[in-house]
This record gives structure tokens, sequence and C-alpha cells, in this order.
């Protein structure tokens, strides 16, 4: 097997460039590879010889897996892999995207070394160019967040850009991003590289074997079928790009994965009469829409043109990626960009327009992790056209997975359980990947919307609370109200407000957290994943009790919040769950959890005929009755008294609203503020909304939408699961000790980390900052990812943010941690260590001083008090 996979790279190294690829089959032909048995078992298959299954397989032999077989349909690298650019950035406005790209960079920088095999790595370093301010702020808010991590970076000036790269037309440009080690590689010779290491490390690589299916059982992956017979295993990855929607449909358990092929466009030329020099920067113009690489002496450049073309969406496909039709009419927007960037370029020869596949995903994330119907089924795919960038980490935190059972790092955003079945339709993706895909040079501006597939979800209240002006945004497809534009405003230009400054949406928000703390507001929270977990006997109680840390043996009526950990006792879920009879409970959990958190329920919950577990997101309608005169509207609609004496805080009873009955009142409002959630089964959800909002005229009552809400949470620190916590941050982390059941005696799963941890210490906690010196009219906003400062060295980074209408005031919350001077290791952050520090929140590399806060803190959000009046001493750390 190695003799055969070093012929093939050995031919692979000899072809005349890295697009060029010999149709010889050297020492192996098509009759020899079919001759060839497959391994009647291992213990994992990989579908996909690309740059992602290589990196896999490399990886996973890397830590120790050696049963391993990697099956390709074609011949290795010659899917997208082949056509591939060939440019590795590490600027990416992602953290985890960043990290990524890092590690693949300095992987593809030592693999010719380790391997023997030439990858054509070259330090190039790279330039993004800006056309305009809100460009350059983009751009240093990834310069600073590069700059913490250890990655070269500076914003130069076009003066500079033009020495660096004298061709460049650098008239219209405000400033740039220079990024001195990114590179660029032959991205199918570091495939060969990849895939020769990991034989060598006892991988067995097949091309020309097309895998039709895989088996399943009860759940579990348990081979593949190939069009050269069976293979038993106990893993299963789809690293099959462009074919991963199409593979992961074929099972008769489906494995939902959502990406669509578009034509990517771009050209090659003849070299320059003065060739280009080998370490010429690689030119990213967004505003432009192309990218420019040196190639051979001449260029390289392409683009993410306005209107894509999507194309595969019958499923009909190609065995190997052939270069599509060449479209110089559709390609024309980028090259009259090329020209006015290198006008130069008119006298040189183009040698040829590459048109080749590249899929793309609904949020232009990539998608890995497993399969949440199929145990052992893991995905690796959907790069858009960031495949070379991200391989190497992408592949490395997969093996992670599949080996330790968690990546090293808080991958949320690429799990492929972040989708539903729902964003799996064909129309769907086809739609939305033609959005995609010029997005990826649109300008990221915070609270963006994708414009295309809404509205797949809606709550029953959609109709009327549009007819009063919402403005929505879209979380797991569900239709959710960012704010409640008043009949005095322009609709229009809150529509197409985006700045990294103070929104347009500012008064608005404003006048609804005014009203949620003075009055009574209304807010449509039926987006919010429900499940009922039920049982005949004590089953039910049992099984919470193992898989959720907080105790929930509690009077029947009574409200827990409490976390789901994993053995690590990192948070993979934060709910609340109520009680609602001895052997049934009601689970509330966030949006985007519906699918993931169902997946682990069902993972650990006992296969029990006498335990039920449902999904009841689709039955009930959620209002939160938000404001002090909650009290006063839900009384007069009950006929029943609800002060904190008859109804106290963290209850729940079902009764009648109005003419509803069996209505779930919560005396909770995730928030802080007093209130109630109300669960109306759908059927009664406008007659309640209607009363509701004619009872609570009197009391002053109006519609309010999630930015409210999320300015409302985070000045009370609360914390948000997939934002400020995650798989890799416990409750000793974040202040959560009070909601976990260590002294109880009980196990659940994460006990015993946390019992070390609370003995060991903790090596990061989440704090509140408020700016002191930000002037939220003139200065850039915070929002998210931006670096924290203690004592003038960096701590760690903010992980949500909103303005603080009580306070007048930005408020951050974000991790610190304690890096040794000496040696860059963490060490134990105690309270002392937050509150001796002085800190400065890094917003696009300007410094704002801000005062940190540990939770709980105290609450005096009661009524409004000006900046001027608070004193923030009033905080008390614990």
């Amino acid at each position: 097997m190695l003799y055969r996979l070093l012929c093939i790279v050995q031919r692979q190294r000899t072809s005349p460039g890295w697009l060029t690829w010999s149709s010889a089959r050297s020492s192996t032909s098509a009759a020899e590879a079919h001759s060839i048995a497959l391994p009647a078992q291992a213990q994992v298959v990989i579908c996909g010889g690309g740059i992602m299954g290589t990196s896999v397989a490399y990886h996973l032999s890397k830590m120790g897996w050696q049963d391993i077989v990697l099956l390709e349909q074609g011949r290795l690298a010659a899917g997208s892999t082949r056509f591939c650019a060939g440019i590795l950035s590490t600027a990416r406005h992602s953290s985890i995207e960043q990290k990524m790209a890092n590690y693949s960079n300095n992987l593809y920088h030592q693999l010719e070394q380790e391997t023997g095999i030439q990858t054509g790595y070259l330090r190039t370093g790279s330039i993004s160019l800006a056309q305009t301010q809100d460009r350059l702020i983009s751009l240093k808010r990834i310069n600073s967040r590069l700059n913490v991590v250890g990655i070269p970076s500076e914003i130069i000036s076009p003066k500079k850009v033009a020495e660096l790269h004298p061709l460049l037309n650098v008239h219209d440009l405000v400033g740039a991003m220079h990024v001195p080690e990114d590179a660029v590689v032959s991205s199918a010779d570091v495939a060969l590289a990849l895939a020769s290491a990991a034989s060598q490390n006892g991988v067995q690589i097949y091309d020309r074997t097309s895998v039709l299916h895989v088996l399943i059982k009860k759940g579990q992956v348990t081979g593949v079928e190939t069009d050269k017979g069976q293979i038993e295993c106990q893993y299963f990855v789809n690293c099959a790009g462009q074919w991963a929607y199409e593979l992961g449909l074929s099972n008769e358990e489906p494995v939902s994965i959502p990406l669509h092929a578009c034509e990517h466009f771009y050209l090659l030329t003849r070299p320059w009469d003065t060739p280009l020099q080998s370490n010429t920067p690689t030119i990213v113009d967004a505003d432009g829409r192309i990218y420019i690489r040196n190639w051979q002496g001449g260029i390289l450049s392409g683009g993410f043109e306005k209107n894509p073309k999507p194309i595969f969406t019958e499923g009909k496909n190609q065995l190997e990626i052939q270069n599509l039709r060449e479209d110089w009419d559709h390609f024309e927007p980028l090259l009259s960009s090329l020209l006015r960037r290198m006008p130069g370029l008119e006298t040189l020869e183009i040698l040829k327009l590459v048109n080749c596949p590249e899929t793309f995903t609904p949020d232009m994330k990539c998608i890995m992790g497993e399969s949440p119907v199929v145990q052992g089924y893991f995905v690796l795919a959907g790069m858009n056209s960031a495949g070379l960038s991200l391989g190497g980490g992408a592949g490395k935190f997969l093996a992670e997975w599949m080996v330790y059972g968690y990546p090293s790092e808080n991958v949320w955003e690429l799990d492929l359980q972040r989708f539903g079945a729902l964003q799996s339709s064909r129309t769907f993706l086809r739609h939305r990947v033609m959005e995609v895909m010029p997005l990826i040079y649109d300008l990221k501006v915070p609270r963006w919307d994708f414009q295309t597939g809404r509205q797949l979800r809606t709550s029953p209240l959609y109709d009327r609370l549009d007819a009063q002006g919402a403005r929505w945004m879209e979380k797991h497809g569900f239709e959710r109200p960012k704010y409640f534009v008043p009949p005095n405003k322009d609709l229009l230009a809150l529509e197409q407000s985006k700045t990294f400054y103070k929104p347009d949406w500012f008064d608005i928000v404003e006048s609804e957290v005014k009203c949620c703390k003075e009055a009574v507001c209304v807010i449509d929270m039926s987006s919010f994943t429900k499940f009922e977990i039920t049982s005949t006997g004590d089953e039910a109680l049992e099984s919470l009790q193992y898989l959720f840390c907080n105790d929930l043996d509690v009077p029947v009526g009574h409200i827990v919040h409490t976390g789901m950990l994993n053995e690590y006792g990192g948070y993979e879920n934060d709910c609340s769950i109520a009680r609602l009879t001895k052997h049934s409970f009601f689970m509330i959990s966030p949006t985007d959890q519906q699918v993931r958190c169902w997946a682990w329920l069902n993972k650990y919950l006992p296969k029990d005929s006498n335990l039920l577990l449902e999904d009841v997101t689709w039955k009930y309608t959620a209002l939160n009755l938000i404001g002090p005169r909650a009290v006063d509207v839900l009384s007069e609609l009950s006929y029943a008294p609800m002060t904190p004496d008859h109804f106290p805080t963290l209850f729940c009873k079902e009764m009648s609203v109005g003419y509803a009955n069996g209505i779930r009142v919560m005396s909770m409002t995730h928030t802080g503020e007093p209130g109630f959630m109300l669960y109306i089964p759908i059927e009664y959800a406008l007659h309640v909304y209607n009363e509701v909002m004619s009872v609570g005229q009197k009391y002053g009552i109006r519609n309010a939408g999630y930015y409210a809400l999320r300015s409302l949470r985070i000045e009370k620190f609360f914390a948000f699961w997939g934002q400020d916590l995650n798989t890799l941050t416990t409750p000793l982390e974040c202040g959560g000790e009070s909601r976990v059941k260590l002294e109880k005696g009980i196990d659940f799963i994460g006990r015993d980390a946390l019992l070390q941890q609370k003995q060991a210490g903790v090596y990061k906690r989440l704090a509140m900052f408020i700016l002191d010196d930000h002037d939220t009219d003139l200065d850039l906003w915070p929002w998210w990812g931006e670096p924290i400062y203690r004592n003038g060295k960096y701590a760690g980074k903010t992980t949500s943010s909103a303005y603080s209408y009580t306070l007048e005031r930005h408020v951050c919350l974000g991790y610190v941690h304690n890096f040794s001077e000496d040696s860059g290791e963490e060490q134990v952050v105690t309270t002392d260590f937050i509150n001796r520090g002085e800190y400065e929140i890094d917003i696009a590399g300007h410094r704002f001083q801000a005062k940190a806060k540990l939770y709980p803190v105290t609450s005096f959000f009661t009524h409004k008090r000006r900046k001027d009046d608070v004193e923030l001493s009033d905080f008390h750390g614990k």
C-alpha cells in the first residue's frame, strides 16, 4: 500500500505545475486498482482524498490510531483541492478559524521536511486592502486579534502598500493590513504529503474506490458499502467535499449536511517580462471583490462576484472535478476590478480562465463534528473556499474530537449540530449560497442578518408583530423580533443601517428597555428550545439528576437553573427546568440548542420504555412579560393573586389567562427583571397576546425585542450559552457555583472534574467590564471578541457586550486569564487577581479603560440612575 501511494506522490511531483495532472497511471493501472482487495474491517473509514480527508488521516495517525482506511473515488487530491488557488491566509474574522489557519500555516511549513515531498510552501505575506474607512476599521479589529495571539500583523499606509507591491494602483486606498507570515502553497502537493505521512503511520489508502453508503444499525455506524465490497468500521468520516450532501442522504438513516456548490472563477496569466518575484505578497482587495497572487512569474486572480452561479442542485455531479466551461461575461466585473488594481495587466497574456466547483454552507462557516442522529458518523466539509487555510487545523480538531471526545478548542460555531434538517432543503441551499458567496468579501459589520431563506419558522404571532413594526433577526431558522420601529421612524434607513459605531436603532431599544424597567413589555420568545421528559416511575428524576449539575429533586412547581456538563465540567447546555409533576419535567434551552441538546439527551438517557423525551418547541408560543407592572396585567387576566407571596420567584403552575386554559406561567424572565414567562399552547397564542396587550394598555404596555433583552441580561451579568459559556467553560469559572450540587453527594456528569478544579483553582474567570472613558456617540462600539488587557498585558477577550441604558455606559463580559510573564503558561486566577488589575478593552486598536467586576454583582437597577450618580463601587465581587 505504501509503495502504491509513493508512486502516486512521485508522479504528482514530476508534473509541470500544481494545476496540471498526468493522466497516466504510472505503476498502478485502473485494472490493478480494481483488483486490490479492501480490508474486511477497520476502526475508521475516511471518505475523501483531498486536503480534509488526508488531514484527518494524518492527525488520527499522529494521535496513535492506526487501523484507518482512506477511500477516494478518483485520484488523491483530484477534487476541489486540485483547483485551490493555494493562498494560505490567517486574517480571519472568526477566532476559531484564525486558530485553525495559524495551525495550518505552521503545519504546512514543516511538512516538506517531515515527508520529503515538495509542497511549494513559500511565505510571501499578504496585504488586505481598504478602500473605505469602514473596511479599515474591520481590518484593525482583525489586526488586534492577530497581534495578541502572536501572529505578526500591522496596519500600513497606501504608500507602504506600493513599496511592498509596486504593480498595484493605490490611489483609492485609505490603508491596508500586512500579515508577513501568510503563505502560498501547492494544495494538491500538501494533500499528497499528508497522505504520505499518514500512510507511513499505518493508514491504508485506496484511490478509485467509491463509497456507496454507510451501514448503520441502531443509530450507530457499523460499516461502509463501496463499489469493491464492504468494510466493517466503528467510525466513518465524511470528507467528500461537494459530494458530502448526497453521501449523507444515501444512508437508511440520512445525515443532513447542508452545503451547496457554486462555480468559482480565477484566471492565470503568462509571466511578466520581468517575472514577479516568488515572494511577492498576496493581495486581497475585498472592496474590489478580488484576490491576486504570484503564479510562476505571472498572476493568478479570482474573486467572489455579486451574482454567483450555483450548480449541481439536482445532485448531478462528476467523479473527479474537471474545469467547467469558461464564462468571460460572468467574470468581466472581476476582471475590470483587477485591471483597476493592476493597470499593467493589460499587456499580459491570459492563459486560462479556470472555472471549478466550490462548496458553501448556509452561514459561511465550515461544517465539522459528529452527526446528531448517527453515532460514530463524523463530518468535515463545506469549506467556503477556505479549505487550504483551514484544512490543517480542522483535521486536527476533528481528530481530537474522535480520539478524546472533544476538540481542544471551542468549535461550536462550526459544529454540524448547529443546523437542523430544515436547513437541508435543496431550494433553501441554492438560494442561500447565492447570498453567502458574495458575503465572503462583503464588509462584516455587527448584527447583520441573512436575507434569503427567511420566514422558515415563525411564531403564530408573526403577522401581528410584523404589522406593529417588528424588525426581524433569524436564529436556527426561527424569526425573532430585534426591536419595533415606531410609526414615525424611517423603516428603510433602519434596514440599511450598517456601522461599527452607534447604530440607528439605539433610541428605539432605549425606549423598550425603559418600558421593561418602568412599566411592562412583551417579548415573543417562542424560538427557545423546549423539551418534556416524563416517566411512569422515578426514571426521569434519576436520569436528569445524573445529566444536570444542579439538584432537580425539588417540590413540584419549582424551577431550577442548571447546566448540563461534560466529563470535563464544561457546559454542554445552560437551561431552566420546571418540575411539572413528580415524574414530569419541562426543559427550556437556547434556540440553537434544539438539535444539539436532543442528541446529547438521546445519547445519555436510558433506552427505557418508561422514559419519554419529547421535543415540544413547536407546541408552545412563549411570551416574556417583563416589568414591574407585569404582575398587574397577569393578575387582571387570571383573576388570581400573582404577588411574590402567592407566586414566588422561580415558580411554575398552569393557570387560565383570559379565556385560555392550561397556560404554563413561570415567575422568571431570563433577564433578572421582575415578570413572567407564559408558555401558551399555539392554538391560544393569538387570543392570549391580544388579551395581554388589551389589558396592558392602562399599564403602558408595548412590544420589545431581543436587543432590549440582550442589554438587560448583560448589565445583570447573565451569561448566555454559545456566547459566554461553552464546552470548555465550567460553573466555577463563571460564578455558577451556587447552581452545582457538589456538596450533596449526588453523582452527575462532570462532578469529578469540578471537585478537582475546586481544589486546584480556576485558570480563567468570567468578569463584567464597564467602559469608563468611552464616548457612545463618537467612539467605535465593542461588540464581541475584543482583546482584554490587564496592567498592559493581554489577558483574554470579550465574549459579549451591550450598551447599558441604566448605567449609560457600555458593558462587556469576558474571561480573564493569568499568563505567566516568564513562560506564558496559565496560572490560577483568584478574586484578588481580578480586583487588583487595571483593565483596558481594545476596540480596533484603541484601548479604553474599564472597571472589572465578578459575579454576582449587587443589583441596583430597579430604577434608572444617571451615569454621574452611579458609583461603580456599588458592585461587590465575590
